[in-house]
């Protein structure tokens, strides 16, 4: 979820504002969704690399932000996630590089021991093995649901699909996953 609670409401006043010139607007947005951003980013591309594409995502979203229009039934957040996923695709296609498993993830204080960090980079792994397999749908959903914490209907609008279908391919990822884990692994879920 975004860090900074806003109500749909207030995020389209900023956006409104934003679309005037209003850079200050357009930094709280910045501020609102910029977490769940990265997050997204970081968990399919190496963390520098997210770094870079979180900046450019942020920055198309800018230029295009005149192009955005509620009356598409579209929230801004599903609007910029659509941003995210065609970069990270426009990323892929670039690079055609393979997708690495970032280990610099220590600095979360949850996991300052380093066996609670060897245990979690082991379980990451298995994790992101798992979602290596699945069909690309299954791991946009995952990751759009569980990574950047978006709610259904956002995940819906993200994925152009209504929200009992995306529940219910969320559904059948999470099952096709705990059926990639090994069993170790499941028991950890």
């Amino acid at each position: 979820m975004p860090k900074h609670p806003l109500e749909e409401a207030d995020i389209q006043d900023l956006v409104s504002k934003a679309q005037e010139g209003d850079t200050d607007a357009f930094g709280h947005l910045y501020d609102h969704y910029f977490d769940a951003v990265y997050r997204f980013t970081a968990f399919r591309v190496p963390a520098e690399v997210a770094e870079d594409l979180t900046a450019d995502i942020f920055v198309k979203a800018w230029e295009k932000l005149h192009t955005y229009k509620l009356q598409k039934n579209i929230p801004f957040g599903a609007w910029i996630f659509r941003i995210a996923r065609h970069t990270l695709i426009d990323s892929y296609r670039a690079k055609q590089e393979t997708q690495e498993v970032p280990e610099d993830m220590e600095d979360l204080d949850v996991f300052n021991r380093a066996e609670t960090r060897v245990k979690r980079n082991h379980l990451l792994t298995m994790v992101r093995g798992a979602m290596d397999e699945l069909p690309k749908r299954y791991q946009e959903v995952l990751q759009l649901a569980y990574v950047a914490e978006l709610p259904n209907d956002e995940v819906a609008r993200v994925l152009k699909m209504r929200s009992g279908a995306a529940r219910t391919l969320k559904f059948r990822a999470l099952r096709k996953l705990e059926e990639n884990l090994p069993p170790e692994c499941r028991e950890n879920m």
